[in-house]
């Protein structure tokens, strides 16, 4: 082997040392300078430019959380039916034991599938993983509307509650998957901005599951008034009708390449780099450079065969040997890196307990205050129902998530949060304290609190606990962190969502409302304290979060290949 051979091979791996070149034209000696990662027109904090590429991976990724909202929140409103169609002998009412099953099983499936698609899209890669999730949201959504009772034992609710649970693993997939794929294809200057925009389609789907129940309400209105089984129909229909986006989303997602950043930093490819940077159509000014330093390589060791060549490339860039959970926990072992992950997991779990139990019961709430009270026709309050649900949607929901989006990169992710919060406990508060007398004298007052309990969630916490998560973690941890952030949510909407309806019903029907608001109230307290632990992503790019492998992987061994 010769000295220049010997040299070739001593290349650091992540970047080009500088190196002389003769050059016999002009015996003068050239520099090439260090080049940057390949990464650089993605973490320009500068750069706030989007290419077509990148918006259209934008919407293949919030079209799917549109319909993720639509699976999650529709249970809201089929609930009551049900209670109408199989509770018919219990004042049209489902017990609160399996209304709390019902609602929460969804959430016990997010919670599994937010784990288990965070780890394989960090261990296998995004490419091969994303759409996999929407594949068992189309079966189980299917399978949901036509769920039936067996001739002995489990019956249509039980069927129901199975298909949820499946529904829920697919569904929250879609959380770190979508939430890091957005991340890495966004360019510094947007990240925030585009990740949020993809949260805030759970808005939209909300709103959309509203307003199919009216629409489907409204269609078998005179079925209904006749009979009040045929409420059958329209709870099956609404449940089928969320598999639209999915059906349309699918293809797009199993056709994405590998993000550039996972393949650059983890699996160490420049070639899928690039294809991903060219899909997205981002120019990569980078480029002219690695062509000189080729050539350069190539005039030092003065190797002409073409396979010699290669050998010596791929010596420049080794491959990890990577075992991802035991380098996770080594990583999070660490103080500094863990308490980042405690704040991002405790901030969404403390969140979702009030975020999930009024979302989960808005029908319940607005039964409760009177404004769609039980003792109509079963008609008349599903629509009351709908119509509350649509209107807090549309007033308060859908404008805080669009909030977030056009201040997010202006005020920060961290602003944002402590000031949802606040003004979250601030709310609540005063509707435990005065639930009573704003329910009997002010019933426009108390749905106008709930209005902007719902805009502060989304011009808040809801939002920002799913941004956060996709920019504080290294690329080859982001994908689990996210999913243990998120699954850290789950924990606390499936306490919600078991806990609720018993909790409400303390001392007799809705008797203990007014204080369960009062401990959402404490509950969003204290997350202005968990919030103290995130660092503030604005104005950074993604490498800025990238893990100091000589810090923490002192004993991991690479090969070369």
């Amino acid at each position: 082997m010769t000295a220049a051979d010997n040299s070739s091979q001593k290349h650091d791996p992540e970047q080009v040392e500088e190196m002389a070149v003769a050059d016999s034209a002009t015996n003068t000696t050239n520099t090439v300078r260090k080049t940057s990662d390949g990464l650089e027109v993605l973490d320009d904090t500068q750069n706030s430019k989007l290419s077509l590429r990148q918006i259209r991976t934008v919407l293949i990724s919030s079209t799917g959380f549109f319909m993720d909202a639509y699976d999650i929140f529709v249970i809201n409103l089929a609930v009551p039916m049900l209670g109408y169609v199989y509770y018919s002998h219990n004042n049209n009412k489902i017990p609160s034991n399996i209304q709390g099953a019902i609602k929460g099983i969804t959430n016990v499936g997010n919670l599994i599938g937010q784990l288990l698609f965070g780890i394989l899209g960090d261990s296998v890669g995004r490419h091969k993983i994303y759409g996999l999730e929407l594949l068992i949201i189309i079966i189980a959504t299917i399978a949901s509307a036509m769920s039936g009772a067996a001739a002995t034992g489990v019956g249509t609710l039980g069927f129901l509650g199975f298909w949820r649970l499946l529904l829920g693993i697919g569904i929250g997939g879609d959380y770190p998957m979508s939430a890091t794929v957005t991340s890495e294809w966004s360019s510094a200057g947007r990240r925030g901005q585009m990740v949020a925009l993809t949260f805030s389609m759970q808005g939209w789907g909300q709103f959309f599951g509203a307003l199919v129940d009216i629409i489907l309400l409204a269609i078998f209105k005179r079925a209904i008034e006749a009979d009040q089984i045929n409420i059958d129909y329209v709870w099956r229909i609404l449940l089928a009708m969320g598999v639209l986006p999915a059906v349309c989303t699918i293809y797009y997602r199993f056709m994405l390449p590998e993000s550039p950043r996972f393949a650059k930093n983890v699996l160490k490819d420049d070639t899928k780099m690039k294809t991903g940077l060219a899909f997205a159509k981002i120019k990569n000014n980078d480029t002219s450079k690695k062509e000189d330093q080729k050539e350069r390589i190539i005039a030092v060791v003065e190797v002409q065969d073409q396979r010699e060549i290669e050998k010596i490339e791929n010596q420049q860039q080794p491959i990890e040997q990577r075992q991802h959970l035991r380098d996770f926990t080594r990583y999070f072992s660490k103080w500094k890196h863990f308490k980042v992950l405690l704040g991002t997991s405790s901030s969404w779990f403390l969140l979702d307990i009030a975020f999930y139990g009024l979302a989960l019961n808005q029908s319940v709430v607005l039964s409760a205050i009177g404004f769609a009270p039980m003792n109509k026709s079963p008609w008349e309050t599903l629509w009351k129902q709908a119509i509350g649900n649509l209107i807090i949607t549309l007033l308060g929901s859908i404008p805080g998530y669009y909030f977030t989006v056009f201040l997010v990169e202006k005020m920060g992710r961290k602003t944002i949060q402590y000031m949802g919060f606040a003004i979250e406990t601030i709310l609540f508060t005063i509707v435990a304290v005065a639930y009573h007398p704003l329910k009997e004298h002010a019933l426009p007052a108390f749905v106008i609190l709930f209005v902007l309990i719902q805009f502060f969630f989304q011009f808040g916490a809801n939002t920002t606990t799913f941004i956060i998560p996709a920019e504080v973690f290294p690329t080859r941890f982001r994908a689990t962190a996210h999913g243990i952030s998120a699954a850290s949510g789950k924990a606390g909407a499936i306490i919600a969502a078991f806990a609720f309806n018993a909790l409400v019903d303390v001392g007799g029907t809705n008797r203990f409302l007014p204080q369960t608001l009062g401990i959402f109230a404490a509950i969003q307290f204290l997350g202005i304290f968990t919030t103290m632990l995130i660092p503030e992503p604005k104005g950074k790019g993604l490498d800025y979060f990238e893990d100091d492998k000589s810090e923490w992987r002192k004993n991991s061994s690479t090969e070369k290949v």
